[in-house]
């Protein structure tokens, strides 16, 4: 006889898997900071080829395609990252690199969506991201695009629109740590899972969001993504 809850089991995030009534069960939400030269020049950096930052979010932080998204509480300066996001569907620790992508089930289109006045006071405090990054509704995602449908993706423009007008636009090709690069890296500090899903950075060109703006972006060979913010 199986035990029953104390309080109802929240339900179970997932991802839908584009031209099948499958789902994609998210386990965990991997990020990568400061990916794109020259995004790190633009918050500051030096974009020498350091080893990555990883944060996470909740799992329950993924949003829809097509969901409206609320403008959080307790900043005013909520930033769009327009992200290719990895699915991982074979787990492992200490993945080689010429292994890295027998490991990964498909690719997405995800905005890491960031409150950037909590994050600086994080950053001059020496304190962590949780609260910049992790917080609710934070991962708007895409359908994903299964690795057997597309390929790899190593290459491909990288774009985001606000209200119309371009703010965001790289190829994928520019990130300072390859896909295979991350996985390796990121399975040496933990163990990743089928599940697990990896935000792998911006590029330049990050910038404010208010209630009301529309969202769109996309990564050639992979989707597209769309969302309105809104007061909630």
């Amino acid at each position: 006889m199986s035990a029953a809850f104390v309080v109802p089991a929240p339900p179970a995030p997932a991802v839908a898997v584009l031209g099948t009534d499958a789902r994609f069960p998210v386990r965990r939400i991997f990020c990568v900071g400061r990916n794109y030269p020259e995004h790190v020049r633009e918050m500051g950096g030096d974009p020498s080829r350091e080893p990555p930052i990883f944060f996470t979010k909740p799992a329950d932080a993924i949003v829809p395609p097509g969901t409206d998204v609320p403008y959080p509480p307790r900043t005013a300066n909520l930033h769009h990252e327009i992200e290719l996001v990895v699915a991982i569907g074979r787990g492992g620790a200490g993945i080689s690199v010429e292994l890295a992508l027998g490991h990964v089930f498909g690719y997405a289109v995800g905005n890491d969506l960031t409150r950037r006045d909590l994050q600086a006071q994080a950053k001059k405090a020496g304190a962590p991201w949780d609260m910049a990054k992790g917080f609710d509704a934070s991962a708007p995602v895409s359908a994903i695009r299964s690795a057997a449908e597309i390929g790899h993706v190593g290459r491909g423009r990288i774009w985001l629109a606000v209200n119309g007008d371009l703010r965001q636009q790289a190829d994928v090709g520019d990130m300072i740590w390859s896909v295979p690069e991350i996985i390796a890296e990121l399975s040496g500090y933990c163990r990743l899972a089928p599940g697990d899903l990896i935000f792998t950075g911006t590029p330049s060109g990050v910038g404010p969001l208010v209630a009301g703006d529309v969202v769109t972006g996309g990564i050639d060979g992979v989707g597209t993504l769309e969302h309105r913010v809104f007061t909630a």
